[in-house]
């Protein structure tokens, strides 16, 4: 699915009227009958409801809204804002509609004074002020209508996005005048503002309507951004051939866990033969060795000189992936010792966790990553590599900016992760819920995608692919045991119920 900007959604709008064909206003109407639609399935008549509507082709959606809410027995007031004098056209129209039907309650158009409505609680608030459109702070009299509306224990339902919010950076807004919804109901398409963390106190619920643009127009719009969906995914999946062996579906070396850090060894190395490799080498210092043999008897224990830490690079001729840095520590030594690995890797590399950080702490070294590298930040790693960032906006584009730099792919971890690719695209990752904020979820990743790669997936399939079974193995597991109790072993244990599922 296609996530495209404000200026894409206009022209995919007059797209649409100028190739289906269909008046402005009459795509008005369309839309506003799928927003009360969806009102009317969430909220009941016996709510008083309170319409605010701005000047422009938001406003008209809420007028439109607001005289269908009346004509089925919502008793409903309409405050129109024109403080400039100047609507929309179609703004315009669904005013002198809305002021001919007798059945809305009061329609007021606040030229200059606004005289508020008391707000209660059991109210509902239709926010169409403004929309997609919206390129600055809100500030005066608008400002304060926002901060007045979220003052009040009313419920709000925003129309396609809460007045104030921008639909992609919010990097320099104004927080306390943007409305805060309970619901969003979104126009066709998720707005790219509403997959960042600290914009879902303003979005609330999010419903996304089909309101039927033009399918032509959406498949000839580039879009920078999109969402990854099931679909998409099914298609990548590679069968197995039923006369396969073992030295067929690949070697992945995986470079995994100090001493006292097994754990994150033992969940990537899990993770990697349950994604379908052949054979896996995990190579861990020496005091990991009981436990390695232990928890995963598949694996073959390639021990490092060392007693507890990573302290040299190994030949990499008979592998076809490298995975490292789960729980691999962060001294000098296994700092240096990292760098000659990757530097003399000849196979595709996936580096997280410590791998991550002493990047972070030495700089210089990412001038020396292979193109094609995987690498799987979470937020803070990310800063640690590029900066601090002041929002999720920010740094999804120093993590793309650096995907296009070091041209490898960069996963930006969070719940809707974002592949960052070399060519500037980024693809957002559908699965995936809260009870995998968990230690050692980003282990797990790890080695799925580093399973992939050994399977014979290239980096950008293994990159999509792995995430999006991630997030699906979490989700299977979270409706089994619930969010609360979800461990990071639980997403290896259904891991094979999300390949079933892709291959069903």
């Amino acid at each position: 699915m296609k996530i495209f900007t404000a200026a894409q959604i206009h022209e995919l709008d007059k797209y649409t009227i100028e190739n289906e064909p269909i008046e402005s206003i009459d795509l008005m109407e369309r839309a506003a009958k799928a927003l009360t639609r969806a009102i009317m399935d969430e909220y009941n008549s016996l709510m008083p409801v309170i319409v605010f509507a701005g000047p422009g082709n938001n406003g008209g959606d809420a007028l439109a809204v607001a005289r269908m809410l009346a004509e089925n027995n919502y008793a409903v007031t309409a405050y129109l804002f024109n403080v400039s004098g100047k609507l929309s056209n179609d703004c315009a129209v669904n005013k002198v509609r809305l002021m001919d039907n007798r059945r809305v309650k009061n329609f007021i158009e606040v030229r200059q004074e606004f005289d508020p409505p008391v707000l209660e609680e059991g109210m509902l608030i239709i926010d169409g002020i403004f929309g997609s459109g919206l390129n600055k702070p809100l500030a005066g009299g608008f400002a304060s209508l926002v901060k007045y509306i979220n003052s009040s224990a009313a419920t709000v339902v925003s129309i396609d996005v809460p007045s104030g919010l921008m639909t992609e950076d919010n990097t320099y807004n104004v927080r306390a005048n943007i409305i805060h919804a309970d619901l969003t109901l979104t126009l066709q398409h998720v707005k790219l503002a509403f997959l960042f963390k600290e914009n879902q106190p303003y979005v609330g619920r999010l419903k996304v309507l089909d309101i039927r643009l033009s399918k032509e127009g959406i498949q000839k719009l580039d879009a920078n951004y999109t969402m990854l969906e099931e679909n998409d995914v099914r298609q990548m999946i590679q069968p197995r051939s039923a006369f396969a062996h073992k030295g067929d579906m690949g070697h992945a070396l995986l470079i995994a866990g100090s001493y006292g850090m097994g754990g994150a060894a033992v969940l990537a190395a899990k993770a990697c033969l349950r994604s379908g490799c052949g054979k896996l080498t995990v190579h861990s210092p020496k005091k990991n060795n009981m436990v390695l043999q232990m928890s995963v008897p598949e694996a073959i224990i390639q021990l490092d000189r060392e007693e507890t830490t990573f302290s040299e690079p190994i030949d990499t001729e008979e592998y076809h992936v490298v995975g490292i840095g789960p729980g691999i520590g962060t001294s000098e030594q296994t700092a240096i010792a990292m760098i000659s690995q990757i530097r003399r890797s000849q196979c595709p590399i996936v580096a997280d966790a410590d791998a991550l950080n002493m990047l972070g702490t030495h700089r210089s070294w990412m001038q020396q990553l292979p193109k094609g590298m995987i690498l799987t930040p979470h937020p803070k790693e990310l800063d640690r590599m590029e900066g601090n960032s002041a929002d999720s906006y920010e740094r999804l584009v120093k993590a793309s900016n650096l995907a296009e730099r070091i041209q490898g792919y960069v996963i930006l971890k969070g719940h809707y992760s974002a592949l960052c690719m070399p060519d500037g695209h980024v693809i957002f990752n559908s699965t995936g819920n809260a009870g995998m904020a968990t230690a050692g979820s980003g282990d797990v990743l790890t080695g799925i995608i580093t399973g992939l790669l050994a399977r014979g997936y290239k980096q950008e399939e293994a990159c999509l692919l792995g995430m999006y079974l991630h997030g699906l193995a979490g989700d299977i597991a979270a409706k089994e045991l619930g969010e609360e109790s979800l461990i990071a072993s639980d997403l290896i244990q259904y891991l094979p119920k999300a390949f079933k599922r892709l291959n069903e």
